[in-house]
């Protein structure tokens, strides 16, 4: 492990980064430095740019992939090294597009309606009601259901927060005749 790549996972478990976190901006930084065939600390803003611009134009990376590269290019640069040349104002994230959620299609019907059983099938309409991820779910308890108001609390979520998702009437009512029981 270079003296650098050292650096900088101390700071980010200093700063008690995830894991995954840790993983990938590691490899977002070495992939860089493997790039331009040198170490990013002889590296400007110049180079940053035109990563970026490749990473989008050539490799036709994902707006949400390039810029998790990009914040971790930036951590680099910012936390570990301490440059105070580089102005990241110019090293903007790519617009990423929102799509409107589709109707349920017949595929996603026919997962739900092959469940071996009962709590599969109100787990499933859970997950896909809510897009709460799968380790989320793992975590949902009876306390953080809210019946009345149809709102289920996620307890460290994505970035270890608390959010709160809305509920479709029909998961909602599932969990709560399961909890009932």
């Amino acid at each position: 492990m270079t003296p650098l790549r050292q650096r900088m996972l101390h700071e980010l478990e200093r700063r008690n980064y995830s894991p995954s976190t840790i993983r990938g901006y590691l490899g977002a930084v070495s992939q860089f430095a493997k790039h331009f065939h040198c170490s990013p600390e002889q590296l400007g803003p110049e180079h940053l740019r035109r990563y970026q611009r490749y990473l989008l134009q050539e490799k036709k990376l994902a707006p949400s992939t390039v810029e998790m590269r990009i914040s971790a290019l930036r951590f680099l640069y910012k936390r570990t090294l301490k440059r105070r040349d580089l102005a990241f104002d110019d090293l903007i994230f790519p617009k990423v597009l929102h799509k409107l959620p589709t109707v349920l299609s017949q595929e996603v019907v026919r997962l739900i309606d092959s469940a071996p059983n009962r709590l599969y099938r109100i787990l499933l309409m859970l997950l896909y009601a809510t897009g709460a991820r799968r380790a989320e779910a793992a975590r949902i308890k009876v306390e953080d259901i809210d019946s009345q108001r149809i709102v289920i609390h996620i307890r460290q979520g994505q970035g270890r927060e608390r959010s709160r998702c809305a509920a479709v009437a029909e998961a909602a009512r599932g969990v709560a005749q399961l909890v009932a029981m």
